[in-house]
């Protein structure tokens, strides 16, 4: 008997990572024929690849002829990428750039993540045409790779997004859900920065952005350029911190908010918010409320199981 065979194939880097596991689940469930790269933990579910090989790229590309390429794989810590800049430009630039001329190759619709690090913060919410000016280097890797994959194929899209969350395997995987334990322990005070203005996204919405401008693609050769995609919710580590502890039933008086600027570590923009109307002019788009997505995120996490009982029983 004839059996249905997603037409539609998509190609995920960095799979195995907090926002690759959502794409690819995401592109999965909806009929597409989705495989999965990564590095260190692709085993058994994802094809492992190293990016910086170029010719393990070429031949998957070459064997799998996918139609769209999501490249989520990045070195995506500022502090990781201050203290080893050759690494990080090698993934973030040089591999982004080959696997756009890889991409280009086969026809395929590449979609490169980048982030609002891209903006020095001082003057939001930020358009796609806005003059980027990145203040670590983490931002200038991410800029530079935007540039590379652009000059190597022009049918590329640029996805800028701010501070992830979502169904982490460790908490921290995420600059949002490291924080829990510091709510979950309130016998001893825990500064939380109250200065950098972000906008907590959860992988999920950010899967559906990808998927979305992947179908749009489809029927629309013009779907190109670059884009920006965000929650809407604008809080600082400290209000997230309380709202977790909200979401939670958990005390936050213990949660102190500290207004300086930090001083240790890669420079932060303060406020670098991403205007995301180019895409809703284009009707793609979700937000999962923050209240909702962290508790569904972190619920595996709680430690005191007893509210469990309280709340859903």
């Amino acid at each position: 008997e004839d059996v249905d065979i997603p037409s539609r194939r998509v190609l995920i880097t960095g799979a195995t990572g907090l926002l690759g596991r959502a794409v690819f689940k995401e592109f999965n469930e909806n009929n597409w024929n989705a495989v999965g790269c990564g590095y260190r933990r692709a085993q058994p579910r994802f094809e492992q690849i190293n990016l910086l090989d170029s010719i393990a790229v070429h031949d998957i590309i070459h064997d799998f002829q996918p139609h769209v390429i999501v490249h989520c794989a990045a070195e995506r810590r500022p502090d990781i990428v201050e203290s080893q800049p050759d690494a990080a430009s090698q993934l973030n630039v040089a591999a982004s750039a080959n696997l756009a001329k890889e991409a280009a190759g086969v026809g395929a619709f590449l979609i490169y993540i980048s982030t609002d690090y891209v903006f020095d913060g001082t003057s939001p919410p930020y358009k796609e045409t806005d003059v980027p000016n990145p203040l670590n280097l983490y931002g200038k890797t991410k800029l530079e790779g935007e540039k590379a994959v652009l000059e190597n194929n022009e049918e590329t899209a640029v996805l800028r997004i701010p501070v992830l969350y979502g169904e982490v395997e460790r908490l921290e995987e995420s600059a949002v859900t490291v924080m829990f334990d510091k709510v979950q322990f309130s016998n001893k005070s825990a500064n939380m920065d109250h200065w950098q203005q972000r906008f907590p996204t959860n992988v999920k919405d950010v899967a559906a952005v990808c998927r979305q401008l992947a179908e749009k693609r489809m029927l629309d050769p013009s779907i190109k350029g670059t884009f920006h995609w965000s929650g809407n919710e604008q809080m600082t580590k400290y209000e997230m911190a309380c709202a977790i502890a909200d979401a939670f039933n958990l005390p936050s008086s213990h949660l102190r908010p500290i207004t300086d600027s930090p001083v240790v570590g890669a420079l932060r923009p303060k406020n670098a918010q991403l205007d995301c109307s180019k895409l809703e002019m284009l009707g793609i788009g979700q937000r999962t409320p923050f209240r909702a997505g962290i508790r569904e995120s972190l619920w595996p996490f709680l430690v005191d199981k007893r509210w469990r009982q309280t709340v859903f029983h």
